[in-house]
């Protein structure tokens, strides 16, 4: 269901953002994901929390501690009431400061900035408020619902761009509107669901100041950590905007819609298997995590290289047939992101175990402060009259280093796994990967012109190539005997239909 999800999410996510672009305007789109940015930024308080929650309560359910797990539901419940009051104060006053007078927006256009920034900050309070409704169903492990939720959200998405063309009214101020509306409707469905089928979200005030205390305390290093994952993702957008101006967002704008329809599939693989490595933690199956850890990191790249690869190769006809207008500097963006995005899909698994720990003082402190680099780093290079694509490859240096830090802290927090197993399973083995991966769809982009038939091949060979290559170097003895056992089970359904 979570891999249904993510196509049907990623062809309306592709397709709406061409309309919306179209409709929009280069400069109202890039309007909406600048000024969509500054919201965003107000989210580290929110992303320490959610981090916190799915963490303690996946842990108080690999205990079966439901009596705790009622408690900590309804604590992080609070505390996220809080937290959405303190970030719309913040944003009505400092952030809505900030987008009067440092933003680089056309004059006549700051009244609908303004206009879609107040709806940006409600519908982002309503995602505040419902973290820990989303938190409890993937602890639960309920993909399924998952799925079904998004798969509607994706479909009333897809209604806004049709309603964008129908309605006559100012188009970047009705979008606002629009996404505000399924934002509630969506949390509403979340909300009503959890109510009605787990018990630990019924509404109770909980007294214990130890456990506010410990989810505080908790989401207090991680702050630091969501901090400098602001800075890296909107930090970046508004200093594009500062120093190119709103078209080179909408380039940005654009290639991060690439990234995140090609991440869902990584994402999804993630999510079901996230709450597993908490749980095996809480349960002290160290042998059983460290599977996971590598296994999670393995497959994760795989699944995304897969997809961008050829998407890396044809970027320029893939816009093309994509896109009535390509903002300048796009198909480089992309390709540069979807490297970056390579790199960090083998560290999400080890970002999971080390919140499994609950010791991530040391680890926030020097991974935060390697992420908050990149933007002083950025502006250094923009000073110098560097190009805009520098800050995307300052992303991708700085994402390697957080890698090898990343190792160093799970061996520091968990003896029982071991670097050399990690780098000989996924680095070493991904180097040969990728030289045999490329060689055959870069043979039909090298000897053909560009065209919907060498498109074609180019991802037809790299879907081969990768499934073939994997299989073989990829995939350890285990792993492909369960592969076997998988296809013999697609293949039975198909005979007995």
């Amino acid at each position: 269901m979570l891999y249904f999800r993510m196509i049907l999410s990623m062809l309306v996510t592709l397709y709406t953002s061409r309309v919306v672009l179209n409709v929009l305007g280069v400069e109202d789109f890039g309007i909406y994901n600048v000024v969509g940015g500054v919201v965003t930024m107000f989210g580290f308080f929110n992303g320490a929390m959610a981090s916190a929650t799915q963490r303690f309560l996946s842990y108080e359910i690999g205990r079966n501690n439901f009596g705790q797990l009622k408690k900590t539901f309804n604590v992080a419940q609070i505390i996220h009431v809080c937290i959405g009051l303190l970030i719309f104060i913040l944003a009505e006053t400092i952030g809505l400061w900030f987008v009067n007078n440092y933003l680089n927006i056309p004059t006549g256009r700051m009244e609908a900035a303004r206009w879609i920034y107040h709806f940006a900050v409600l519908s982002f309070l309503v995602s505040i408020i419902q973290v820990p409704y989303n938190a409890v169903i993937i602890a639960r492990e309920r993909m399924d619902v998952y799925a079904y939720v998004s798969i509607l959200e994706v479909s009333l998405k897809l209604l806004i761009v049709f309603m964008l063309k129908w309605i006559v009214f100012d188009k970047l101020k009705l979008y606002g509107i629009l996404i505000f509306v399924v934002t509630c409707i969506i949390a509403s469905i979340y909300r009503i669901y959890c109510r009605k089928n787990f018990n630990e979200t019924a509404f109770e005030i909980v007294k214990e100041k130890s456990l506010y205390r410990t989810l505080v305390s908790y989401s207090g290093w991680n702050l630091f950590g969501n901090i400098a994952a602001v800075a890296k993702g909107q930090g970046i957008t508004i200093i594009l905007n500062i120093f190119f101006g709103t078209i080179v967002n909408a380039a940005q704008g654009v290639s991060n819609q690439v990234n995140g329809a090609v991440q869902s599939f990584v994402f999804n693989f993630q999510t079901a298997v996230n709450p597993q490595i908490i749980k095996s933690y809480a349960a002290d199956n160290k042998e059983y995590m460290t599977n996971l850890i590598i296994q999670s990191a393995k497959f994760s790249f795989y699944l995304l290289f897969i997809l961008a690869l050829p998407i890396i190769l044809e970027i320029d006809i893939i816009l093309r047939l994509w896109l009535k207008t390509i903002p300048e500097y796009t198909a480089l963006f992309t390709v540069l992101i979807l490297i970056n995005a390579l790199i960090e899909s083998m560290s999400g698994s080890l970002m999971t175990a080390v919140q499994a720990t609950g010791k991530i003082r040391a680890y926030q402190l020097v991974v935060g402060t390697l992420l908050i680099l990149i933007l002083p780093v950025s502006y250094l290079f923009f000073k110098l009259d560097y190009p805009p694509e520098s800050t995307f490859v300052v992303c991708i240096f700085i994402s390697i280093i957080a890698l090898i830090v990343r190792l160093y802290f799970i061996r520091r927090y968990i003896p029982e796994f071991h670097i050399s197993r990690f780098l000989g399973e996924i680095l070493l083995k991904n180097i040969p990967i990728v030289a045999f991966f490329i060689a055959l769809p870069m043979a039909f982009r090298v000897q053909m012109s560009t065209g919907w038939l060498r498109l074609v091949l180019v991802f037809i060979s790299s879907v081969i190539s990768c499934a073939t290559v994997i299989y073989l170097i990829g995939l350890n003895r285990v792993e492909r005997k369960y592969m076997k056992r998988c296809a013999q089970k697609i293949f039975s359904v198909f005979k007995l239909r």
